[in-house]
């Protein structure tokens, strides 16, 4: 399992490659689910991680198609490896496939120059506060339209914590449901250190935090302290199940 931590400028990023995060993920976490940095931020993010990680990006919740592979180009462009859509507000699995196929060929078209960049689509186990679709109806969408992979969090960053809202039965078929269309699977949701374990057991491919990262909560900086500490423990916790 690899670590993802989402960082908002370009000193997080280094803490948290400092710190051994696996991938370090753009976003703004101060104004929402899913909201990206300015592109010369995230050009600032790219940069100082150098190539040494892959770098992701939020690129926000899908409601236009022209918008979200525009964004999705735009990103792509300047860097990102993966790009994250989520689908609040989205009533069906049709349109999450149109919208996430949008996507995917913004995505494709950035992915020209020896570039690769892939679409992770967003499920939200709080998905009621969103009005959008519950977690298991968007894996066949999000598979069939192109999706690399699915990031399963929360949206309201005040509310339950992902394993308040499912327990481990539920994690763990939520993973195998994506694995079985062959995309990867990424558990985020107000995680702490002591959840990784339980994360790590559910099959996830990635775990992502951003709280238990940070000095102070989400909207304090990324410490590298922090950031490797989170990994011991993962790490730990592998060794003791092998």
């Amino acid at each position: 399992m690899r670590l993802l931590v989402s960082v908002a400028n370009a000193a997080e990023a280094s803490a948290a490659l400092a710190g051994g995060a696996d991938l370090i993920d753009a976003k703004d976490p101060a104004t929402g689910m899913l909201t990206p940095v300015a592109a010369d931020v995230f050009g600032e993010i790219h940069a100082s991680v150098a190539g040494a990680r892959p770098v992701t990006a939020a690129i926000g919740n899908a409601l236009d198609e022209g918008a979200i592979e525009e964004a999705a180009r735009v990103f792509g462009l300047a860097g990102a490896r993966y790009v994250k859509v989520g689908f609040a507000g989205i009533g069906t699995a049709e349109r999450v496939g149109v919208l996430t196929k949008a996507a995917v060929r913004g995505a494709r078209a950035a992915g020209s120059g020896g570039r690769t960049c892939e679409v992770v689509a967003v499920a939200y186990a709080d998905a009621d506060r969103t009005l959008g679709l519950a977690p298991f109806a968007l894996v066949a969408a999000a598979a069939q339209a192109g999706a690399a992979g699915m990031l399963l969090d929360t949206a309201d960053k005040t509310g339950p914590a992902l394993r308040s809202l499912l327990d481990a039965n539920a994690l763990g078929l939520f993973v195998s449901s994506v694995h079985e269309t062959g995309l990867f699977v990424a558990l985020a949701g107000r995680l702490s250190a002591g959840d990784l374990p339980a994360i790590r057991d559910a099959g996830a491919d990635i775990a992502g935090v951003r709280g238990a990262a940070c000095d102070g909560g989400r909207t304090g900086p990324v410490s590298a302290e922090k950031v490797r500490l989170l990994q011991q423990t993962h790490k730990r916790a592998g060794k003791d199940r092998t």
